[in-house]
């Protein structure tokens, strides 16, 4: 029974470190304070989306190399509190000032497994990919 505790300390040790390490490798024009062209304000670091004043998602997992951030919505959200999201981004060329975008998946998943499982927004039509809509475009805001 001790060997057992001994391998799942281990075990969930080795996940942590593997988290931490994943969100070291998050490209910095990915993260600080945004405004959409909606202008709509936002601050993203390693463990929070916010979309300010009063929406938080706690980023549980960034994937960089398929460019998408799987989140717990914060309790306190006006609205889907508790529940999970999945947001896609994706970098701009030659859209100055507009250096990256966003969509938000799916916003109301019931586990972050199935957040994580729900079908990608179309990077190759940014203009419709994001369930039909355009993906939110963010611009550096100091």
């Amino acid at each position: 029974m001790q060997k057992l505790a001994s391998i799942l300390i281990f075990l969930s040790f080795l996940a942590f470190g593997n988290t931490s390490r994943d969100n070291d490798k998050v490209p910095a024009m990915f993260k600080g304070n945004f405004v959409d062209d909606y202008g709509i304000r936002y601050t993203v670091n390693d463990t929070l989306f916010m979309q300010l004043p009063r929406t938080k998602y706690h980023i549980i997992k960034w994937n960089v190399k398929d460019q998408y951030i799987v989140a717990r919505n914060d309790d306190q959200n006006p609205g889907e509190g508790g529940l999970y999201t999945r947001i896609d981004y994706m970098q701009f060329n030659n859209m100055e000032p507009w250096k990256w975008g966003f969509c938000l998946s799916v916003y109301d998943a019931k586990t972050d497994k199935i957040a994580e499982a729900t079908a990608k927004a179309d990077r190759q039509n940014p203009k419709k990919g994001c369930n039909g809509f355009p993906f939110s475009r963010m611009k550096r805001k100091e």
